[in-house]
């Protein structure tokens, strides 16, 4: 020790003589080096007995003196290498300032952070240190790794090395038995992105801000890796915190600035907790057998297996019908909605808590339709999860003027179209409204319950799985007693009125034309349009356990009526569960599918795009993508949907359903067989390029499939999906140029394909296609619903 101490004091006196020689700040960054660097240094080796009372206070000097000043890389760097012996330190003191040093070099710069990271021993021991009985080491280790999650490479690198895992553990270990939060506007007036303070220690709000940082950075094979356990009782832990935060949030107890000073107020906004929420819940399976497609196909639709057959030939996209419960009981017998009744306070008391529902309830955020990345989805709308309803997107609050048979909507503000219209958060007093808006005669219709409600959720997955769909869709519809809530109209999916509770008379058009409307296809309300007398009209009054089916393109409106003389309530509850299905999903989709799959068969006869034949042979297999398309706006049976994926098919490949399926295919392979359409195709994709459009845009979808075949070598026989609108123009031209002989290679293209394509070998690629979509719609409702569960 003596010369340690006997180096120091020539090093000072060496400093000093250097100071006269120089004031300038190099040289002063020359004497800390001097100064501090060698004798911690020394220090570090005399200290690895741990043993010497006198070299560790020397250790906590120099790191206590080199903190107190501006830190230079070129000194950091000299010190890091002795970071992993002064981290295991067995004083509580040289750990906690190592720790503190390893964080405010990682915030230097981004090559600073790296050098960091790029240390396993360092961050080893700094996690290391995490689950500890000595609090304020826990703490510096803990703002350590804060300051590595500065960077993306610093994030990914703490969750190699497990440090998730250790964070989410030690933050069960130390939190409090109860959550006292309160709510700061910080820099953003966004409601999801008010800040979350806690009346509770520094640690445990050190340790979940590192935790949901993390979670909030895992790819979707890291959030399986977590075990079940964990992710269960850590996502509990934070369903307590959201349940207070949303709770502040509806009720506006919001602090301002300079406000809450006794309290620590994270970096925990109101959607990051959301998105933590919501991923730990991707993967979980939402309904562990609890019920069969069986169960809903027999006991909500139909009774029998001749029933559903009889259903899918002779009414299904095609005419309106009602399965009757003759026995309001047996409602309840059943057990598929009772769960759902009970959860909303059923009977006679219903409407009267209607707000006190609507509180429970935040806004699911509407995901894009090809979507199939949900971490992509949650990228996009991470600064908005966790806010509440949103007028016109969650909730509508309308009736019908019996007068002008025109929508009235409550929250007229946000129907002024000389208004610039932005998002209407519901607060709560708009919720207490509601409850005004219902009594004055307003019908309040709530969209998306499959994501509030695990019973309706469960409902919806079986229902998709009987249509071979990816998912379907759940709204509620709350109407008072002599009112009408949406004026007549039409619906661009096909739909299933559950009668919950009450009754309602409805009224039914046949379709206006043969052609099915497509999905997210404008739909036209038919307010004051005067429907043809020739065109059919059904009639239905409904009651409780009752269902009636609605196909996608029939106009309908409906309506409840006065208190009945038998003493029955007047106003109806009832559920819409619809089935949308998605363009992959019809006829048309399938058969854009085969012609894909077919194609990528003949990959090894295609000559590459740079000569003329494979120029021609490339653009009149997608101009005949085109010419399927085409016959799609004119054929009814391309636009039905495919039940190739239906539940009820795939018990038995031999199936009447799975022969059904057959005889449409072959029936579309004869039809694109007769239809040249050539001339029709070409003129379609020069006026898309000559609007600078992507003639191909409505079948985009085809690049997930086209993702599978990129590990095959050579695959420049083909034009990528998400190939440029330059190169397509490029391509086209030449195709044009030659048009005579494009024209014989289109029909020879367009002969092979209807000659050699194998229903058997589409089925396999389209299910494929199903599952992705399938998947991500299930991570959607499960995220969702984890956020609801409240």
């Amino acid at each position: 020790m003596e010369h340690l101490q006997e180096f120091k004091k020539k090093n000072n006196n060496g400093n000093r003589k250097r100071k006269s020689q120089s004031h300038s700040n190099a040289g002063n960054t020359d004497r800390r080096s001097n100064t501090l660097t060698f004798p911690l240094l020394m220090a570090a080796a005399l200290s690895h007995s741990q043993t010497n009372t006198n070299t560790r206070t020397v250790v906590k000097d120099c790191l206590t003196k080199f903190l107190s000043h501006p830190i230079q890389p070129h000194e950091a760097t000299c010190i890091l290498s002795l970071c992993p012996l002064l981290l295991r330190s067995k004083s509580p003191p040289i750990a906690t300032l190592t720790a503190q040093f390893v964080g405010a070099v990682s915030l230097l710069s981004f090559e600073m952070n790296h050098q960091v990271v790029s240390d396993f021993h360092t961050l080893k021991a700094l996690i290391s240190l995490i689950p500890t009985s000595r609090k304020a080491v826990s703490m510096a280790a803990c703002d350590g790794l804060l300051d590595i999650c500065s960077t993306c490479l610093g994030r990914q690198r703490l969750l190699l090395f497990s440090a998730l895992g250790t964070l989410m553990f030690a933050f069960l270990e130390v939190q409090g038995s109860s959550t006292l939060i309160s709510l700061s506007t910080g820099d953003d007036v966004n409601i999801a992105s008010l800040r979350i303070g806690f009346q509770k220690g520094k640690l445990p709000v050190l340790l979940l801000n590192a935790a949901i940082i993390l979670i909030n950075t895992c790819n979707i094979e890291q959030l399986r890796k977590i075990p079940s356990k964990l992710s269960e009782c850590f996502s509990v832990s934070l369903k307590e915190v959201w349940r207070e935060a949303h709770k502040k949030m509806i009720n506006s107890d919001i602090l301002g600035a300079g406000q809450g000073m006794n309290l620590y107020f994270s970096n925990i906004t109101i959607s990051d907790l959301a998105e933590s929420i919501f991923r730990l819940s991707i993967n979980v399976d939402q309904f562990p057998a609890l019920m069969s497609s069986n169960i809903v196909e027999r006991r909500i639709f139909w009774s029998s297996e001749d029933d559903f057959k009889h259903f899918i030939l002779n009414q299904w996209e095609v005419l309106p019908c009602v399965v009757r419960r003759f026995s309001s009981a047996s409602l309840e017998v059943d057990e598929i909605f009772t769960s759902f009744m009970q959860s909303l306070y059923f009977k006679d008391s219903f409407p009267s808590v209607l707000s006190s529902i609507l509180q429970d309830l935040i806004s699911c955020l509407p995901i894009d339709s090809d979507e199939l990345d949900i971490l992509n989805f949650l990228m996009e709308v991470r600064n908005k999860l966790g806010c509440p309803l949103i007028n016109e997107q969650d909730i509508r609050v309308l009736r019908t003027d019996n007068q002008f048979k025109q929508e009235v909507h409550f929250f007229q503000e946000n129907s002024d179209s000389c208004r610039v219209k932005t998002p209407h958060v519901l607060c709560l007093d708009d919720m207490l409204k509601c409850q005004e808006a219902y009594n004055d005669g307003y019908t309040v219709a709530l969209r998306g319950m499959e994501f509030r409600f695990e019973r309706v959720a469960l409902i919806a997955d079986r229902l998709a799985s009987i249509f071979g769909q990816p998912s379907a869709g759940a709204n509620m519809y709350l109407t008072p007693p002599n009112s009408q809530g949406l004026a007549r109209h039409y619906d661009d999916h096909c739909v299933f009125v559950c009668q919950i509770f009450g009754s309602k008379q409805w009224k039914i058009f046949s379709q206006p034309n043969g052609q099915l409307p497509r999905l997210y296809d404008p739909c036209n309300i038919l307010n004051n349009e005067t429907i043809d007398s020739t065109r059919d009209c059904y009639n239905f009054f409904l009651n409780e356990g009752d269902v009636l089916y609605i196909p996608r393109g029939c106009p309908h409106e409906a309506c409840t009526h006065c208190d009945k003389q038998d003493g029955s309530v007047g106003f109806s509850l009832h559920l819409t569960l619809g089935v949308e299905v998605e363009p992959p999903f019809e006829w048309e989709g399938f058969m854009h599918i085969a012609l894909f799959c077919w194609n990528r068969t003949q990959h090894h006869c295609h000559p590459s795009l740079k000569s003329l034949s494979g120029i021609l042979n490339v653009m009149s297999t997608r101009l005949l993508h085109i010419v399927i398309g085409l016959i799609g706006n004119s054929d009814p049976a391309f636009r039905k949907a495919c039940l190739v994926a239906a539940a009820s098919s795939q018990s038995n490949t031999n199936s009447w359903l799975d022969q059904c399926q057959r005889t449409i295919f072959s029936y579309l392979i004869n039809k694109i067989s007769r239809e040249p359409r050539f001339q029709e195709a070409l003129k379609s994709v020069e006026a898309a390029i000559e609007r600078n459009e992507d003639p191909f845009q409505q079948i985009k979808w085809l690049r997930y499939l086209n993702q599978e075949r990129e590990s095959v070598e050579g695959h420049d026989w083909d034009l990528d999906w998400d190939v440029g609108s330059t190169e397509i123009k490029d391509i086209f031209a030449v195709y044009v140029e030659y048009k005579e002989m494009a024209e014989r290679v289109f029909m020879d293209v367009k002969s092979k394909f209807c000659n050699e394509v194998s229903y058997d070998d589409v089925t396999a690629n389209y299910k494929l296609l199903h599952e992705k979509y399938e998947e991500v719609r299930k991570q959607y409702m499960n995220g969702m619903l984890s956020l609801h569960s409240i």
